[in-house]
């Protein structure tokens, strides 16, 4: 089923509505900038926007992971304490740009990661579809969360991040997302 073909009304409208309004603000504060710029880090923080929006994009491929095959989609449990030396490296190079990355490159997976999750919200059977959360310190033990819940978890990480990035382009060039 094509997502371009399907109708969405109701509950999905609303949350794609959301979601897309919230990825457009995250993008425009990449407008016009350098790979430089997107990779530089303006402020004390380790933030950088090229590493925003490859987070968001790897939060949102997650969470619809999550969501069309439970806890394994997000990795499985997690246990940060034992995470290894290459692991956290990992970890913190989601929040960078690396060597090889450009600003299109990052933007075009989160675009395609984008449509994917579009496409799920419009084609998936139930929004009550519902997975155990994976073991971690962040996760109230035993908590299950429905495809809903994830959905609107995606909104928030994007919109929360859209506001950090809003925070580094001005930082960068005094541009600004609203205003």
């Amino acid at each position: 089923m094509n997502a371009s073909t399907v109708t969405v009304t109701g509950e999905r409208a609303d949350l794609l509505q959301s979601l897309r309004q919230h990825r457009e603000f995250l993008l425009f504060t990449v407008k016009d900038l350098t790979d430089e710029q997107a990779a530089s880090r303006p402020t004390v923080s380790e933030l950088c926007l090229g590493g925003l929006i490859k987070h968001v994009g790897q939060a949102e491929k997650g969470w619809v992971d999550f969501i069309l095959e439970g806890p394994a989609g997000l990795g499985g449990d997690f246990d940060p304490t034992q995470w290894s030396e290459e692991m956290q490296q990992e970890r913190a190079n989601e929040f960078a740009m690396v060597e090889g990355e450009t600003l299109a490159s990052i933007v075009s997976e989160y675009e395609g990661i984008a449509a994917r999750t579009d496409q799920l919200v419009a084609s998936l059977d139930s929004l009550d579809i519902s997975h155990p959360l994976p073991s971690a310190p962040w996760f109230e033990a035993g908590a299950r969360w429905s495809a809903r819940r994830a959905l609107l978890h995606i909104i928030a990480e994007t919109a929360q991040h859209a506001g950090h990035a809003d925070m580094l382009r001005e930082a960068i060039d005094g541009s600004k997302t609203m205003g």
